[in-house]
């Protein structure tokens, strides 16, 4: 993975502004006291994968905020974002890209609409570079519940993820 990541080029971003509870902000502001800020791709409330993803996210976040910033995106606005992460018990910043080219210059959006990943910013000086990327998706290394149901001797047996169980 190291020799991976040291063989990309770092691309460089524009200073996107996106939405959040308080109104816009930039993604230079994101970083915080931090020079390396995760920004996942989330498609937004409608996704279960996505959901299930951002549930995990909660857990280790305290983790992951001790290194980089972290923040969650999608093209939910503001007061629909808030109110599903506080259904859901989540604890980590919520941003949209409603009505920007953030996830599509990402290369977050297809055909079919929104796609879902994670980007990796480094502040370099007056420039923001990201460093790395990946697509999120089922059975993805970013998610403990396909590595759980990999020890299940029929695997996940076409098992998908819910919003809710009933």
């Amino acid at each position: 993975m190291r020799a991976l990541q040291a063989s990309v080029e770092p691309e460089a971003v524009a200073d996107y502004q996106l939405a959040g509870q308080d109104g816009p902000v930039r993604l230079s502001q994101l970083f915080g006291d931090k020079d390396t800020l995760f920004v996942i791709h989330n498609m937004g409330k409608t996704c279960p994968n996505c959901t299930m993803w951002a549930d995990g996210f909660n857990g280790v976040l305290p983790h992951l905020e001790n290194r980089a910033a972290f923040v969650v995106t999608s093209p939910d606005d503001p007061a629909t974002q808030a109110a599903f992460a506080a259904a859901r018990g989540w604890r980590f910043r919520m941003l949209s890209h409603q009505g920007t080219d953030f996830a599509a210059d990402m290369g977050y959006r297809g055909e079919a609409g929104w796609l879902p990943g994670v980007s990796v910013f480094r502040r370099d000086g007056d420039r923001i570079l990201r460093v790395s990327d990946q697509r999120l998706e089922p059975g993805d290394d970013l998610c403990a519940v396909w590595h759980f149901f990999d020890m299940i001797p029929e695997g996940p047996a076409g098992w998908r993820a819910k919003c809710a169980y009933n």
